[in-house]
């Protein structure tokens, strides 16, 4: 999984990040996210405490959707102009999605996450700052880049949970995935990335999804990070035409 650069605007989330404590391994933890075991959106405001449930370790790609599933995912906010009209995009088709969420935007924007929630989509932790050279860095700041981002998000949804943990750039180790699925939370890759990030257009965003889609049904996208239009037309065009071709809509397995 190649790894994104050029994302100076993390230079001031990790700025922000510096003062965020180590969550203690003992803290109570919530209910698992709408969706994920029978639950209701409407759970995650009178959720009460509950054991966390280790799960796979190994990266997730799959659909729980089957052979014709696609997973639609976004990256990195939520943003307070961008993740709206992704979420809007994603209701007009009836499309449920996985927000990976950066710790220091979901503390921001608790309002956008309650709505990511409600919306029935569920929350992946996509660590505290976004930094891509995790991999490179000792134990200890793993932990607080998983587990802070997993307490802040957590705090902004109301209670709910992630249920995934997409390293930042695909920087996973094996401690970074053997602790994230310790809390219940499945490393989550991808198989598309639909370049977005990088603003080619609108018809080359959809192109790339075309062209990789082959490769495996989970599918990048972004929704904070600089101008997302070209990610909100993308997909009100790609939605359709996937559902046309006979794709449907699932989760990455767990």
């Amino acid at each position: 999984m190649a790894r994104h650069g050029g994302r100076g605007w993390y230079g001031k989330v990790l700025g922000a990040a510096l003062g965020v404590t180590l969550l203690a391994a003992g803290a109570s933890v919530w209910t698992a996210q709408a969706g994920a075991v029978g639950s209701s959106p409407k759970a995650a405001t009178s959720a009460k405490p509950a054991a966390v449930k280790p799960v796979d370790v190994t990266i997730a790609h799959a659909s729980d959707k089957g052979a014709r599933g696609v997973n639609i995912t976004i990256d990195d906010g939520p943003d307070p102009r961008w993740t709206p009209q992704v979420l809007e995009v994603l209701r007009q088709y009836g499309v449920k999605a996985t927000f990976c969420m950066v710790g220091t935007q979901a503390q921001a924007h608790p309002d956008l996450v309650k709505q990511v929630v409600a919306d029935g989509h569920r929350l992946c932790d996509h660590s505290v700052s976004h930094d891509t050279t995790m991999d490179k860095k000792s134990e200890a700041y793993q932990s607080q880049q998983i587990l802070d981002a997993e307490r802040m998000i957590t705090e902004a949804s109301g209670g709910v949970r992630p249920l995934y943990y997409r390293a930042p750039g695909g920087a996973f180790t094996p401690y970074s995935r053997k602790l994230a699925a310790s809390r219940g939370m499945r490393p989550l890759g991808w198989n598309v990335d639909s370049k977005d990030f990088e603003l080619p257009g609108t018809a080359a965003i959809i192109a790339t999804v075309e062209h990789e889609l082959p490769n495996g049904p989970t599918i990048l996208f972004h929704d904070a990070g600089g101008d997302r239009a070209e990610t909100v037309e993308a997909l009100r065009r790609l939605l359709p035409q996937l559902r046309d071709q006979g794709y449907v809509f699932g989760f990455p397995v767990r």
